[in-house]
């Protein structure tokens, strides 16, 4: 039986659950974490996955994306 970690509680999301979570687009996410130097992102092959609190603090930081 898999068990369901609630999204609020997972470390990193992916890019369908942080557009669910944050409210933004899936193509607004892609192209904010495309950059190779972007720090809110984790690529783990090629699945990209965004680190939750980084990016709330980024989204804390910015007047409009």
């Amino acid at each position: 039986m898999e068990k369901k970690v609630p999204i609020w509680e997972k470390a990193n999301l992916t890019i369908e659950e942080a557009a669910a979570y944050f409210g933004i687009g899936e193509n607004k996410l892609r192209s904010m974490t495309g950059g190779e130097d972007c720090a809110f992102v984790l690529w783990v092959g090629n699945k990209r996955l965004i680190k939750r609190r980084k990016f709330e603090k980024y989204l804390e930081d910015q007047y409009s994306i």
